[in-house]
């Protein structure tokens, strides 16, 4: 028998484009969020359109490892509701079949995924996360030139105070410059020109020149008559204000930028803090329970995915979601209180994941091998008689309220308590 035969390509096909489209709507839905709130930040400081798209860019390796397991389980999940509903499951277990046999192309695609989602979360995450935090504090401190902001008076080096109107060509040429520069023997001049440039000095980094063109110079020294001078093309040289280092990858207590090889030396060096440690530990313990969890998807997907005989009902797919997104947020809560050396990382990560296992295995066991069995049946019958109450609720308003019939001319004249 060929390893992967006809029936497997077939489910491979089922699997693959809603894995896919998921994963794809996902991401984008987590990107367009993001992405409108940077376009407000780098709006708000100044600072150039494409640092926002590398902003995101850094931010892609956060949100594939939070769409890479929605994608799979709800990929496999769909593939095998299609093969329920049109009854060709049913035709599988008839040739002999078994769920376990036909869920080897899902666990092929569940074993590829983990493998990279591990690759993501264990090396690439960390590295990004700290290239979007420096990318962050360049664009507030003024390094990515966000600094001068047109329409607004700006001070550099607490002695130079300079406003632009507004700007052409992407900032390369300035309209509506005034500039007003003190010394400190108190002498003050204030530049007005019609236009201007930055240019870069190669022998001096911390310098620009600022490249005036058909402007005016008041000097105005103390003691003295002011002196106004014109000119066609002054240079103003400019010195740049000293940015601090960014700082290094980790610092801070920023334990989520550590690569996994690095969270296992810090967390088991006894050489190190109490406090580094268990925090080390905790995030160590958290990035591989959610690997380990997408090894469970295919057997939940599963056991979700069949609804009962002659229903298709869509409940199964509302029931995966909450649980998968409910047990990622409890564990970052257990990280959180992990991190804190109030619990075990342990007890704190690994119980509820071996509680959720325990629970994906006895669920797939009742689908799989008790016959007519449902993982969520009591909550399928549940759903049904709220549907059908909803359906009689809504049907009785439709008629109307229950009008009495209306009495005749003897019955309106019979008095009051007369029999």
């Amino acid at each position: 028998m060929k390893f992967f035969s006809a029936i497997d390509r077939y489910i491979f096909r089922l699997v693959l484009m809603p894995m896919l489209g998921v994963f794809i709507l996902a991401a984008s839905l987590l990107m367009l969020d993001k992405m409108l709130r940077l376009f407000d930040f780098v709006a708000t400081e100044g600072g150039p359109v494409g640092v926002v798209f590398k902003m995101l860019a850094n931010l892609l390796p956060e949100y594939a490892s939070l769409a890479i397991p929605l994608g799979l389980m709800l990929g496999i999940l769909l593939a095998f509701r299609k093969l329920a509903t049109s009854s060709e499951l049913d035709v599988m277990r008839a040739v002999g079949l078994s769920y376990t046999r036909l869920l080897r192309v899902p666990y092929m695609f569940a074993i590829a995924l983990a493998l990279l989602n591990f690759a993501i979360v264990g090396f690439l995450q960390p590295l990004s996360r700290y290239y979007y935090e420096q990318l962050d504090y360049e664009l507030k401190s003024g390094a990515l030139g966000a600094a001068i902001k047109v329409g607004e008076f700006t001070t550099l080096k607490d002695r130079v105070a300079l406003r632009i109107e507004h700007s052409e060509d992407d900032g390369r040429r300035l309209i509506g410059i005034f500039a007003r520069v003190a010394n400190q023997k108190g002498q003050v001049l204030s530049i007005s020109a019609r236009e201007g440039s930055f240019l870069a000095l190669r022998d001096n980094p911390n310098t620009i020149v600022l490249r005036l063109s058909q402007g005016q110079i008041i000097q105005d020294m103390p003691g003295e008559m002011p002196r106004v001078l014109s000119f066609t093309r002054h240079d103003l040289p400019i010195d740049l204000p000293a940015i601090e280092r960014f700082r290094n990858r980790g610092a801070d207590g920023e334990r989520r930028e550590y690569l996994l090889p690095q969270l296992l030396q810090i967390g088991w060096n006894k050489n190190l803090p109490k406090a580094e440690r268990v925090s080390s530990q905790a995030d160590f313990n958290f990035r591989m329970v959610e690997v380990m969890m997408m090894l469970l998807l295919p057997l939940l997907s599963v056991a979700l995915a069949i609804p009962p005989k002659r229903s298709t009902s869509s409940l199964g797919l509302f029931v995966s979601i909450v649980m998968v997104v409910a047990y990622h947020k409890v564990n970052q809560y257990a990280a959180d209180v992990a991190s804190l050396g109030k619990v075990s990382p342990l007890i704190g990560l690994w119980g509820p994941f071996l509680l959720l296992a325990a629970l994906i295995m006895w669920m797939y066991y009742r689908v799989a091998y008790v016959p007519g069995g449902q993982a969520i049946g009591w909550l399928e019958k549940a759903a049904e008689n709220g549907m059908k109450k909803l359906k009689s609720l809504l049907r009785r308003n439709r008629r109307g309220p229950i009008m009495l019939p209306d009495p005749g001319p003897e019955q309106a004249r019979q008095p009051a308590g007369s029999l």
